[in-house]
């Protein structure tokens, strides 16, 4: 595959996963907020409004809000632009560069809500029983199958099962 075609193919992954999160997150805005939790496949499935101000799991959610805009906001903003510059630099390519691509997408399209609306808006949680995810969005899915796939990819470059990965070098 070309170069060119990785790239298009790279960047339509990146508008997708943003397109898709942002329209999901507007629907359940307008059909969500202010609602009773819809529940489906026997409870497996639950959607419900939030809009959470903190990080994962609502972590850092009672910061000062000075505070959590540095962190969540400028932090997270300038920790995207490394990980692409360093991706770019270190010229990932493979499921390495999938990863990246779909954790970079995720995390800008939350990074732009923040922005925008200083919350992120999470609807989805799933779980049996007691057993259930936080709340979340398309975005977190797409940073977690981002980070999947670059946690497989190392341990399979690690342990040395990678295709393209040379051979071990016996020393003279």
């Amino acid at each position: 595959m070309t170069r060119l075609a990785v790239r298009i193919l790279l960047a339509s992954a990146i508008v997708f996963t943003i397109g898709c999160d942002h329209a999901t997150k507007h629907i359940a805005a307008t059909r969500l907020a202010g609602m009773a939790t819809q529940s489906f496949l026997g409870d497996t499935i639950r959607l419900q409004y939030a809009e959470n101000p903190g990080g994962f799991l609502s972590l850092g959610a009672d910061l000062p809000p000075a505070f959590r805009t540095g962190v969540f906001t400028v932090g997270t903003g300038i920790a995207l632009l490394a990980l692409t510059i360093a991706a770019l630099r270190l010229r990932w390519t493979g499921w390495p560069l999938v990863g990246l691509t779909l954790f970079v997408a995720g995390g800008a399209s939350n990074w732009m809500d923040r922005v925008a609306r200083g919350s992120v808006v999470d609807f989805i949680n799933v779980g049996i029983g007691d057993l259930r995810t936080g709340i979340f969005n398309v975005a977190d899915m797409a940073l977690m199958i981002g980070v999947i796939i670059v946690v497989i990819a190392e341990v399979r470059r690690i342990v040395g099962t990678e295709p393209d990965t040379p051979p071990p070098q016996v020393p003279d």
